[in-house]
Parts: structure tokens; sequence; C-alpha cells
């Protein structure tokens, strides 16, 4: 009889289900792909002999430095320095900014090589910085050796300014003028405050050659403005002169505005964006300290004129809002003029004028449809921060020179001198308050709108490289 317990040799064994199917399928769904972002990397040695490395990293390091100190943005120095640094052969340039420090590093097989520079001065130097970024380029695409470098470089900090200072004071007085015009004034108030500012700058001066912090500086500027409304209030009391012909706030507001352009709001709001948190919370703190110089200037005298029974008052400027057609013409004066202060090429100055006209253009546009100041201040810095982009080219003017001076004619000067009439004469703190809140967001609405139009103009206008890709990784953030 045959054993029925063992196999049939003609019956196949029976298949075993598989029994790790389902935990190979739920490990591959939930599997992932390779890190987001590549952390400690093994670095590279560059090849090259020791002193020219030393050479690269000063070369690198000052001219970091110069860039910084005329006003570039700290994502725009960092990014030209790792440019810099690996069109001459060091591709794995670590470079570190502060607020007023800047180090650069690169490892080696005997340690890493490290070199720091302390910045000691700010200032908006923009034909400097127009020639600085041309060097970065032509050392990036390999036109400029590393000694044809240096001494362009020693050139380049060596060179005078291209207009004397007496030329600034005139354009800051035009500059001035042409915010008069913008907020509604006559050719008389124009004058004013053109003189207005001349003094103002001329005493300034002074002071920061005796060393007086910025911060004080920006007082005295405002409450000269504020005493010679103070003035000219006291005088249609005395002489009898037409008030709405000469309001005292608008003499003002032309000097706050003026003092106001030369903070970096935008540059703080870039740093922001671009991922630079620590230097963006060091110029915005910068910003509203001086601001705070200019609330305080404000103040002292507002409260002064109460106790000598001369009040300013804060006289309806909606009624003498000018045609748009004027609105137009005087931001293109006020543009301009802040580019000549700033020492911009002289051929590129009426290339920043058109770009302020087309800011006010916008902005008196939205104000027809009824937006409101923020909403109109975001749009108009975001038409700016797009064209000028998109026109800039590396041996014309940078982008950031033709958006800063562009949205200068827009900057909140009459509303941060009503934030402190309100206090000062009707003790209202809340009211100010809210006041100066609103100031704040129109600059805060400047500041991301020109950010946004650089960034969109960036985008569609050409192949960033590695490092403009890595700068732009950085400020979208990664999700590990």
């Amino acid at each position: 009889m045959a054993d029925t317990d063992g196999p049939r040799a003609d019956r196949p064994a029976p298949r075993q289900p598989p029994r790790r199917t389902v935990t190979r399928v739920a490990r591959r769904a939930v599997s992932g792909g390779p890190p987001t972002h590549a952390f400690g990397t093994r670095p590279r040695g560059s090849g090259l002999p020791p002193q020219v490395e030393h050479e690269v990293l000063d070369l690198a390091l000052r001219t970091g430095e110069a860039l910084l100190g005329t006003g570039a943005g700290v994502a725009d120095v960092t990014v030209a320095m790792q440019r810099m640094t690996a069109g001459l052969g060091l591709t794995d340039c670590q470079v570190d900014i502060t607020f007023n420090s800047i180090t650069v590093s690169i490892d080696r097989v005997d340690g890493a090589l490290t070199r720091v520079r302390v910045l000691d001065v700010r200032t908006s130097d923009y034909s400097r910085l127009a020639a600085l970024l041309e060097l970065v380029d032509d050392t990036a695409s390999g036109r400029t050796g590393l000694a044809e470098a240096l001494d362009r470089l020693d050139a380049i900090v060596g060179a005078p300014h291209p207009y004397r200072r007496w030329v600034v004071t005139l354009a800051l007085g035009a500059m001035a003028a042409g915010v008069a015009v913008l907020l509604g004034g006559g050719w008389q108030v124009a004058v004013l405050a053109a003189g207005t500012t001349a003094v103002i700058d001329r005493s300034l001066r002074t002071l920061r050659r005796w060393g007086l912090p910025y911060l004080f500086q920006q007082a005295l500027g405002s409450a000269i403005a504020t005493l010679v409304a103070l003035v000219l209030l006291w005088g249609v009391g005395r002489f009898g002169w037409d008030i709405e012909v000469l309001p005292p706030s608008l003499v003002v507001a032309s000097g706050v505005v003026v003092l106001l352009a030369g903070l970096s709001l935008v540059g703080a709001a870039q740093d922001a964006i671009s991922g630079f948190p620590v230097t963006a919370g060091a110029r915005s703190y910068e910003v509203v300290l001086n601001t705070l110089g200019i609330v305080v200037g404000v103040g002292l005298v507002l409260d002064l004129g109460a106790r000598l029974g001369v009040p300013l008052t804060m006289t309806d400027l909606d009624a003498f809002a000018p045609p748009l057609l004027v609105q137009v013409v005087a931001a293109a004066v006020v543009a301009g003029a802040w580019a000549v202060a700033s020492y911009t090429r002289p051929r590129t100055v009426p290339l920043v004028a058109l770009i302020g006209a087309l800011g006010a253009g916008v902005s008196g546009v939205l104000t027809v449809a009824g937006a409101g100041p923020t909403m109109r201040a975001f749009v108009a810095a975001l038409a700016v921060g797009v064209v000028a982009g998109l026109v800039a080219r590396r041996r014309t003017a940078p982008a950031m020179v033709l958006t800063v001076a562009g949205i200068t004619p827009m900057l909140p000067g009459l509303a941060i001198y009503g934030a402190m009439f309100t206090i000062v004469d009707t003790g209202n703190v809340l009211s100010g308050a809210t006041l100066a809140l609103r100031a704040v967001s129109i600059g805060l609405a400047l500041a991301a709108g020109a950010s946004l139009g650089d960034f969109v103009a960036r985008t569609s206008r050409a192949q960033a490289d590695r490092w403009q890709e890595d700068l732009r990784r950085r400020a979208r953030g990664v999700r590990i």
C-alpha cells in the first residue's frame, strides 16, 4: 500500500504565501530619497600654493568689506565673494557676515585658513559699488587674474568721488524741493525746503567730523527742520503770511524724507528675505533707532513751540495734492537728486530718475483707483524692483542702486511727522502710535515690494550660477 503521508511525485508542492510582501510594500512606501541637503561634506583642497590661497582670501575679504561699506546687502556680498574666490580656484570658500565683521575660511589638509575683517564705516557710494561689482564679474568669469584684480581693487578704493561735496549738498536741497512739490507745496515751499535741507546737511557734516553719534545727528537734523517750520508759523501770526502758501508741515516732512533716505530699510528687508536673520535684525534695529532720533528731534521742537505759544498745526495736505503729472516729475527729481547725493555715476542718474517717475506714476494711478497707502507703496515698489532688475546691466548700474533710489520719493516722511504731531499736540499716545504704525507699515511695504521685484527680475533675467542658486535655496528654506 502506498504511503499516503509522503508527497506524491506527480503533485507540485504547495506555494508558500509571501510572508514579507506587506512589510516590503510598507517600507517602500515610507522610505525617502537622498538627504534634502548635505551636511558635513568632506572638504576638497584647492590645489593652489599656500601663498596664492592667502592672496585670494585677502582679495575676497577686502572686496567684501568695500561692498558692504558702500551699501550692498549681505546676500549680495556673500555671493560676490564666493564667485570671486571660485573664479580664482577656491571653490569651497565659506563666508560669514555679521553686522560689522566679515569672516572667510577654506579647509586645507594642514588645517583651516581663516581671515577676519571688521567693518568701520557704512555709507552710500554707488559709483564705487558699481566698480566693485564689475571687478567681481570680471574675476569670476576669468577675464581678470589675481594680480590684476588686486591692482584694480586698490584703484577703486582709492578713486575720488565723481562729485564734490558741495554738489551733494545742492543735490540734497533739490531732493527736499522735489519732496515738497510731491506733497503739494508751491515753489515758495520748495525753495524754503531746499535751503533748510542744505543747512541741515552742512550742520550734520560738521557734527560727523566731531564724532557725534548718528542717532543725535538725526535728532538735530529733524529739530532744525521743525524749528524752521516753527519760525514760519510765527511769521504767519506776526507778519500775516499766508499759511496755505507756506504750510509748515511740508517743510518738516521734506526734511524728514531726506533724513530717512539714508537709512538701510530695503537692505534690512532683503537680508531677512534672503535668509540672513542676524544681520537683518541688526540693520532693522539700526533703522528703528535712527528713526527714533528723528521722532525725538521733531517732538522736542513741537513741545518747545507749544510752550512758547506758537503751536505747530498739521495742515490737511490732501487738498493740496498736485496733479499726477506734477507728482511724476517731482518724483523723478527726488530720485535723481538722491542718486547724485549717493555718488551714482552721471550716466546712471537719468535712468534712476525715470524709475523714480515710474514708481510715482504707479502710486498715483492706484490712488485714483482708491487703494490704501500700504497697498500703493507695495505695488509701486514692486514695479520699481522689477523694472530696475530687468534694465540693470552689469556694466551700467547694479539693480540695488536703481531700486533704492527709485523708492526714495515714496518714503513716509509726512506720516512720521503726523504721528509725532498727534502725540505732542493732543497728548493722545494711542492715536499717535497708530499713525506711527501706519508709517512703519508703509516702510515695510516699500522694502517688501522692492525685494520681491528684485527676486522676480533675477529669476526671469538670466540663469543663476551655483552660488546664486545656493542663495535662493537658503531664502526659501529647507525641510529635512
